[in-house]
């Protein structure tokens, strides 16, 4: 049963490959029990879908186009390569191969890039400029006030990146900046997706999948300025609460050594403040299970199974909390080396 009453949030999503279409099942949860959302953060699957509800939430489109429109992305598509991995699909360890040793990347990830261009140009989203708004009782400052923040991996220079935020200081005009692009860069999985290039004033930067520095940023909207927060922030996880009880995985070739070695440095720059007890309330874990986050030939049973598990996770939360999370407490040291967001 949808709400009637309207309430504000900010939202988080985390990221996790194709099961971001789990996000979509618990954001639907939220928006039945009347939250809106005032800014969006994501990672990966998190910006790809978070970038889709700003582009709804601001055009006046009801949540439920949302998962409509996340169906009409043809996962397979996803898996494009270029000419010289193409000419070797017969042999397909030598395609990767090639696309890894030339492009960084096994797939262009071309495919992805349009698809979020085209859904967004339909819902008048094209730059950065189009999700800036005036935010007077905000904390942040006027250049930073964006509907939309996706985390990207900068390679080149080892360090985070809060798209759009931190264009400024690589001398990129961020009101000119795709957030298609943004979207991609923050997606392109290591390995599996080629890099995005940026060229700035530090020279060229290879920006990568934002989950390997920060796939949860669930403390980014917060503000540090010593008042109270104006409305909480709600995030929704692609994971459990704890791993602790995780059964070994083995790694059993240089794929599954790869795969591990993200895992283990995106969970090592997560687990402290996530597992803190104000993030966890504020926190729906809308972990899916038969999929693994690389199952690109999705079969249309699946996609509405991670739907409906991220859905019951949303509902559950919402039983849990009806009148949102508990409210963070002051912050001890108002400024504290944090930035002003809200």
């Amino acid at each position: 049963m949808t709400s009637t009453t309207t309430r504000t949030a900010d939202l988080v999503l985390e990221g996790g490959g194709v099961k971001g279409i789990a996000l979509v099942g618990a954001a639907t949860a939220l928006d039945e029990a009347g939250w809106r959302f005032a800014r969006v953060a994501g990672s990966s699957a998190g910006a790809l879908v978070g970038a889709i509800i700003a582009g709804m939430q601001q055009a006046g489109e009801p949540m439920t186009r949302v998962d409509e429109i996340m169906r009409t992305l043809d996962y397979r598509k996803m898996l494009d390569r270029r000419a010289g991995g193409k000419a070797l699909r017969w042999w397909p360890r030598a395609a990767n191969a090639w696309g890894v040793i030339f492009h960084l990347g096994m797939y262009r990830g071309h495919y992805m890039t349009q698809w979020v261009r085209g859904v967004l140009a339909d819902l008048g989203v094209r730059t950065f400029a189009d999700f800036a708004f005036d935010d007077p009782g905000s904390a942040l400052a006027p250049d930073q006030s964006y509907r939309l923040l996706v985390t990207a991996s900068d390679l080149s220079r080892q360090r985070l990146m809060y798209l759009p935020w931190d264009l400024a200081t690589y001398g990129v005009e961020a009101h000119s900046y795709p957030v298609s692009r943004a979207v991609r860069a923050s997606s392109a999985i290591p390995f599996i997706f080629e890099p995005v290039r940026l060229r700035s004033e530090h020279g060229l930067s290879t920006l990568a999948d934002g989950s390997l520095l920060r796939s949860y940023p669930i403390e980014i909207f917060d503000r540090h300025d010593g008042k109270p927060d104006r409305w909480p922030t709600i995030g929704i996880r692609l994971s459990s609460p704890s791993s602790e009880r995780a059964p070994a995985k083995p790694v059993t070739g240089p794929v599954s050594l790869i795969q591990s070695l993200i895992y283990t440095t995106v969970d090592s720059t997560q687990m402290r403040h996530v597992s803190e007890p104000i993030n966890v309330d504020r926190s729906i874990f809308a972990k899916p299970t038969g999929v693994r986050w690389t199952d690109f030939d999705l079969t249309g049973e699946q996609q509405q199974g991670l739907f409906e598990a991220g859905h019951a996770a949303g509902q559950r939360w919402v039983a849990r909390f009806p009148d949102g999370p508990p409210p963070r407490p002051p912050d001890p040291d108002p400024g504290g080396g944090q930035i002003d967001v809200r």
